[in-house]
């Protein structure tokens, strides 16, 4: 969907200006003027904002490469905080004007932008936009860190998420020394990491400070549209998992220790087959891991088949682990060409099937609300839903591994470990939220008090069969691991929230397949045009994370649980 706007350069913000200026100094009386308005900022700010992100895609594909290094940090330090004040003037413009009144009352959706609009207003300050912009060069620093890990093992070097594939292996020793040997590499860098961090809190109380917010939890709050539920919520949401899924977690464990015959479950136990076959290897190529998944969606949907098989490496996708890229996984809204790109770290494990119908959960998303909204404001949805999106797909694909497997005791173990996981992930949510609350309200006065809260907060949450004895250091640095604390704070507790709806979606499609896909479609397109209860409702969800919510997801998952433990 070209935007035909004429040719200018994006990382040269004498080129924009004028644009943005033009725009200022519009009249917009009545609701199709502020249409118009609209349409023609959606369509500059979809090139701009594709720039910036193809510029981070460059550098997370290769953080050692100092020429992608500096085109991204030429447009964090010389283009975006001079985009920051005008976008602000720009919403703070339209919305006094009569065009964007006549605007809301003729399109409710517009009810939905304008009160994010308003808020954005609210908590702008200029003396921020230094700050933001110091922000993302402490990002760029931690990335750049976590990319550069490797260790040696047997002759080889491996970055730590190809190093990972050793803790499935059957042999103790193995896992035990992989293990240690990548939290060692970790720790080598911790008091870095640390300075990183401290850094990145001191700039984000004075960001809070600024917007006349109480702590950066209030900001954060505003800034990323959380009108729907509150802080208190989350806090009963993390007691509802101590509650109801840390006791499944403790007879996991307790199944797991006597399964593998060993008196102590120590943290590289967790991840290998209790019956001590091999790892799961789904594939060995990240061209098989593409091709494969494309038949998995073929199976649920061809529709999802077909969306799926346009992506192509380069373009769309970058799959494989490799020294100097960024960690983790991400799909980025290439808002002007309409293109999604899909980044992971594939090693190949269980994992990487895994993560990539995930984020192809939400590489749909953003083709689908971009079919039926041209503006790119809506084409964003609620994280707590885009979410949905995306493990969604993890869970409806798990029945179709034998796509990458042809035995059935190799298909029930992926999805047994896929159920597994949702169990062992819902307390790691919890604890990452919970510390994050504390960090923001109550901050810590030094690293060793840092890592007292650390602590405290995983050991709430944290089964009691897991054996950490002469491991204190590297279970004092886990939150270091965690790139959402230093890239997007207080971005976590959606995972939550979005796991509950995705297994009821997932109870849902195991009862009516095609009636489930389709709300799921319907829900996806809406994009960001309804209030975040609205869009669960429209998959046929509900907007709920309490202990009564839970507690029936949670019986579902141990029974589905049982029977796969049955046929591995």
């Amino acid at each position: 969907m070209p935007h035909n706007l004429p040719p200018f350069d994006p990382s040269d913000f004498s080129t924009l200006e004028p644009r943005f200026n033009e725009l200022l100094q519009r009249d917009i009386p009545d609701a199709d003027d502020a249409r118009q308005w609209l349409t023609d900022l959606s369509n500059l700010s979809a090139r701009v904002q594709e720039y910036g992100d193809r510029r981070y895609i460059d550098y997370a594909c290769h953080t050692d490469d100092p020429a992608l290094e500096q085109a991204y940090m030429h447009f964090v330090e010389n283009v975006q905080p001079k985009l920051a004040p005008m976008y602000s003037r720009l919403q703070k413009m339209l919305l006094t004007t009569p065009g964007a009144a006549a605007l809301e009352a003729r399109e409710p959706k517009f009810t939905v932008l304008f009160r994010q609009w308003r808020t954005d207003v609210e908590i702008f300050r200029d003396a921020n936009v230094p700050l933001f912009t110091e922000l993302a060069r402490q990002s760029k620093d931690y990335d750049k860190l976590i990319g550069e890990m490797q260790v040696e093992y047997e002759g080889k070097t491996y970055t730590l998420q190809q190093l990972a594939k050793f803790l499935e292996y059957p042999s103790r020793a193995v896992r035990e020394t992989t293990w240690r040997l990548s939290n060692q590499r970790r720790l080598r860098d911790r008091a870095t990491i640390d300075a990183i961090f401290d850094r990145m809190l001191d700039l984000r109380a004075n960001v809070a400070a600024n917007a006349d917010e109480p702590n950066f939890r209030g900001y954060a709050w505003k800034s990323m549209g959380r009108f729907d539920y509150t802080p208190a919520q989350c806090d009963q949401f993390a007691d509802a998992v101590q509650k109801l899924v840390l006791p499944v977690v403790e007879q996991l464990d307790q199944r797991r220790r006597a399964a593998l015959g060993v008196n102590s479950l120590r943290p590289w136990d967790l991840g290998v087959d209790q019956r001590h076959r091999s790892a799961l290897s789904p594939f060995e190529t990240s061209q098989q891991l593409l091709d494969s998944t494309r038949q998995v969606f073929d199976r649920i949907a061809p529709a999802l088949g077909e969306t799926f098989g346009h992506l192509t490496f380069g373009r769309n996708l970058d799959l494989d682990s490799r020294k100097g890229k960024r960690a983790g996984g991400f799909q980025s809204s290439l808002y002007e060409s309409g293109e999604p790109f899909i980044f992971m770290n594939a090693a190949g494990l269980q994992r990487d099937v895994d993560t990539l119908l995930h984020e192809a959960g939400h590489a749909f998303h953003f083709i689908w609300a971009r079919a039926v909204e041209p503006l790119i404001f809506f084409q964003q949805a609620p994280l707590e839903f885009c979410e949905v999106a995306s493990m969604s797909m993890e869970l409806i694909g798990a029945d179709f591994m034998d796509v990458f497997y042809e035995d059935q005791e190799s298909r029930a173990r992926a999805a047994h470990q896929q159920f597994e996981s949702v169990v062992r992930t819902l307390p790691w949510i919890a604890t990452i939220d919970q510390f994050q609350h504390q960090l923001y309200t109550n901050r810590p006065a030094d690293a060793a008090r840092r890592s007292e809260l650390w602590l405290s907060t995983l050991d709430r949450f944290s089964s009691k069969v897991v054996d950490w004895t002469s491991l204190e250091a590297e279970r004092a640095a886990m939150w270091q691991k965690q790139l959402h604390l230093f890239n997007w704070p207080f971005y976590y507790i959606e995972y939550g929230i979005a796991q509950l709806g995705a297994l009821e979606l997932w109870l849902a499609y195991r009862r009516e397949p095609q009636q489930a896909l389709q709300r799921y479609r319907a829900a996806l397109s809406l994009g960001n045009t309804r209030p975040l209860p609205q869009l669960f409702a429209a998959a046929g969800l509900s907007f709920d994370f309490s202990a009564e919510r839970i507690a029936p997801l949670m019986d579902a998952v141990a029974q589905e649980l049982e029977h796969l433990e049955a046929a591995v």
